[in-house]
């Protein structure tokens, strides 16, 4: 990960650009070398690994721990194994055969606002600074998260027609019924901000 030395900043856009690519080309090959594929997103982490066409659960020792994934054939050296970058949910994490020819391993990660450089410490890291997560929905999100989001998008929108944002409008709603609630004072002068 060559992007993060002091030197990157100095370099021109074009420069930039060129090693960006160079990182990205030596991450490809370096991931592509790697006995399996994986896939993550800021909560879970899912691996495909290639068996022998035919593979049966029965015939696979797979062993998924806090700190610790291995995955092989009974009787034989593990096509991989060793710790976990970080600790996942062992409960809600779980591995099953695909077509007889893919054991599909899906991690939950304990913490979920976390990027992973890697599945297993031993291996290859990836540039966590250059992922670009998918777009999320608005109903991925807890209640009070999705609530906040909502209302800034809703103030934003407020913003763009030339109306009150919501903290104004309830604003005005206060003074409306504070007015209402006292006739005999005269607002006619009044500086509302």
């Amino acid at each position: 990960m060559s992007t993060t030395g002091d030197d990157y900043d100095s370099l021109s856009k074009e420069e930039r650009e060129a090693r960006d690519k160079a990182d990205r080309e030596r991450e490809g090959a370096e991931q592509a070398a790697l006995p399996y594929s994986w896939k993550q997103q800021l909560a879970d982490a899912d691996i495909e690994i290639p068996v022998p066409k035919g593979t049966r659960a029965k015939q696979l020792d797979v062993i998924i721990q806090k700190k610790k994934l291995s995955v092989g054939l009974k009787g034989q050296e593990p096509i991989m194994s060793g710790e976990l970058c970080k600790e996942i949910k062992v409960e809600d994490s779980t591995w099953t055969v695909e077509d007889q020819q893919i054991v599909l391993v899906h991690l939950e990660k304990l913490n979920q606002q976390q990027w992973w450089e890697n599945i297993l410490t031993h291996h290859p890291k990836i540039d966590t600074k250059k992922i670009v997560p998918e777009n999320s929905r608005l109903s991925d999100l807890d209640g009070e998260t999705r609530g906040m989001v909502e209302k800034m998008m809703f103030d934003n929108q407020q913003k763009q027609l030339g109306k009150p944002t919501s903290d104004e409008m309830k604003k005005m709603e206060a003074i409306q019924k504070f007015q209402s609630a006292h006739p005999e004072l005269d607002f006619s002068n009044a500086k509302i901000s």
